[in-house]
């Protein structure tokens, strides 16, 4: 969307909102609408927010894709992948750990990360948040060097204006080893400040149900470590998930894994039922990132745009729909 555009755009806003209030229509509101048009038209100018802009901010849920999953981690062709899949953006990887110091990530370099910038606001998409995939394989409580690596990301995510971090614990199973809890907990309160300081959110994804998430969180206590909430989780343990979205709140919440486990299209899967996901969703007035991991056919796994193609519009169909 042009300057031009924007402007358009911006008095026709005007215009409805005066129309509106057409009773209340002097001279204090109508200085104050036409400064809220210029502030529009000064905003849009901004280039660092023009790709924000641009996007369809109406819509109260977005849908994106992962980069590691569409087989193209840190790769530019994610992007565009993503754009002919019809998602509205995408998480972008930090790379793996193995046994570095810290990830193995093109994006600390200033011209790559312009690149994956660039590609984003000419493809009209959002670099919604940036995964730490790499805890996958690596115990976050037992790591050496953690603080670093998350502190690489979020470094990472102020250059590139992302708000959201994903970090999975991983092999920090707290189900499975409950004796891990404390170290995770020392070590979230101790990242909590750097994500306050630079004003982004850490979002970790546990094994537990959400009862005791809550009390994790609470524990760690800063508004900066948020639950990185997915379907598969509950799905896979018997749980109801719009129970379990209610349990965590609206709060504790800062982006969703929509999908499942592989094995069938989310359209076909019975665990599922995100008609209903939705409504509570609605009722709980959230809103934010649905970012479609997994739920690809087990019978044809790598089939990467075919299975997130359908995944895609189904979502839409049931999120956007008007």
């Amino acid at each position: 969307m042009g300057l031009r555009e924007c402007k358009r755009y911006l008095t026709k806003l005007l215009v409805v909102k005066m129309g509106q209030d057409n009773s209340k229509l002097n001279r204090r509101n109508f200085i104050g609408n036409a400064a809220m048009l210029t502030g529009g038209v000064m905003f849009a100018m901004n280039a660092s927010w023009a790709s924000a802009f641009a996007l369809d901010t109406s819509q109260r849920y977005k849908v994106a894709l992962v980069d590691l999953m569409l087989l193209k981690r840190q790769k530019l062709g994610a992007l565009q992948l993503t754009k002919d899949i019809g998602a509205d953006g995408v998480e972008v990887d930090m790379g793996g750990l193995g046994q570095r110091e810290t990830f193995d990530s093109q994006l600390a370099t200033p011209e790559i990360r312009q690149q994956f910038l660039d590609k984003a606001k000419e493809l009209n998409l959002e670099i919604c948040s940036l995964g730490m995939t790499g805890f996958y394989a690596q115990s976050f409580a037992e790591r050496a060097g953690v603080e670093r690596m998350v502190k690489d990301c979020i470094d990472t995510m102020v250059a590139m204006n992302v708000k959201v971090g994903f970090l999975p614990l991983g092999v920090a199973d707290l189900v499975k080893k409950p004796e891990l809890r404390s170290a995770v907990v020392e070590r979230l309160k101790a990242i909590a400040p750097f994500a306050k300081k630079a004003d982004v959110i850490i979002g970790i994804e546990t094994s537990l149900a959400a009862a005791d998430e809550v009390k994790l969180l609470d524990e760690i206590g800063s508004p900066h470590i948020q639950s990185y909430f997915n379907f598969a989780n509950a799905a896979d343990n018997g749980r109801d998930i719009s129970e379990e979205l209610k349990t965590l709140g609206k709060k504790r919440i800062c982006m969703i894994h929509c999908s499942d486990t592989d094995g069938v299209w989310l359209r076909f899967d019975p665990k599922i039922d995100l008609k209903k996901v939705k409504e509570t969703l609605d009722k709980m007035k959230w809103s934010g990132w649905l970012v479609i991991e997994r739920s690809r056919d087990a019978n044809d796994v790598h089939n990467v745009k075919k299975n997130y193609t359908d995944n895609t519009e189904y979502v839409k169909s049931v999120f956007q729909s008007k």
